[in-house]
């Protein structure tokens, strides 16, 4: 699934559409970004030594796992965070690093759920971490 296709599901435009490409198959969806190094979340994090933010590796991991519900991510709907738990960063994310992540939902009570995630480059585990939302109505 590209870009197009995941803003058919997701309503992140722009800089906060935070996936280039992903994939579901057997309730897990592997997800790719590549960090490009002029992201707007790169200016100032950190000046000559850039890292990509912890919040915005969570961010990509729940928009990988919002795939994995497109049968209920209809017109109207949007996907917000209800909690992030055990989260822990284990090595830095920097521009030319292609991101993979893979999430699987472990649970889930309509309008919630509940997912487990992971984020590497290459062979580096990058983070890991449980996380719920909740899919809601747009006002």
């Amino acid at each position: 699934m590209d870009r197009k296709e995941i803003m058919d599901i997701l309503p992140h435009r722009n800089s906060m559409l935070l996936l280039d490409e992903v994939q579901e198959s057997g309730g897990v969806a592997v997800g790719h970004y590549r960090v490009r190094g002029d992201e707007f979340f790169l200016d100032g994090h950190f000046p000559g030594n850039p890292v990509v933010p912890g919040v915005i590796l969570c961010e990509i991991l729940a928009q990988s796992a919002c795939v994995l519900m497109k049968t209920v991510m209809t017109d109207g709907k949007l996907p917000v965070y209800t909690g992030l738990n055990n989260v822990k960063f284990r090595s830095p994310v920097r521009p030319g690093d292609v991101i993979e992540t893979r999430c699987s939902i472990v649970r889930s009570k309509h309008p919630f759920y509940f997912a487990q995630g992971t984020v590497r480059v290459g062979e580096r585990n990058c983070v890991s971490a449980d996380f719920s939302f909740a899919i809601t109505e747009v006002e």
